[in-house]
């Protein structure tokens, strides 16, 4: 029971993309990883913040993701921390976004890496356009909105 709850748990999350860019689409897609970074993010230890996927070569990388080092493992079988993972995807799937980033101007981004089910390490992508400052101002309004309007119906009763 306790391997089905941590197979969806979130292990890196890119919180500040919600905050920047509209999302308007997602896609679960597997990554190409070896074996001390799959290790490294069994331990929880990576960071996608600062991330994005963008297309090359025909397929779709991940890059400037960081995964470090997994400390037990030898330096001969370590990988580079920031290297470009490929994203595994169908072919159908990355014409698509080859073509929202090219002729739309969108922006693939992380939003997570967890595990599924079955042990493999899944990334949510979405493809989002940025926003622009006043986008984000009307967005932090309406939250604090939200948030106060919330505080005065409960103390209302």
């Amino acid at each position: 029971m306790a391997k089905k709850d941590e197979a969806f748990k979130p292990i890196a999350e890119n919180r500040k993309a919600r905050h920047e860019y509209f999302i308007e689409d997602t896609y679960v897609c597997g990554i190409s990883l070896t074996g001390t970074e799959v290790k490294s993010l069994r331990l929880g230890l990576a960071n996608i913040t600062e991330s994005y996927a963008s297309p090359e070569n025909g397929g779709i990388f991940l890059v400037n993701a960081h995964i470090p080092e997994y400390k037990q493992a030898g330096p001969f079988f370590q990988h580079a921390p920031r290297r470009p993972r490929q994203l595994l995807l169908k072919a159908k799937e990355i014409d698509k976004l080859q073509i929202a980033v090219a002729r739309e101007g969108m922006t693939l981004i992380p939003l997570e890496i967890f595990f599924n089910e079955k042990g493999r390490a899944k990334l949510k992508l979405g493809l989002a356009k940025g926003k622009k400052l006043h986008d984000r101002r009307e967005a932090s309004a309406k939250r604090d909105w939200q948030r106060d309007k919330a505080r005065l119906m409960r103390g209302k009763g």
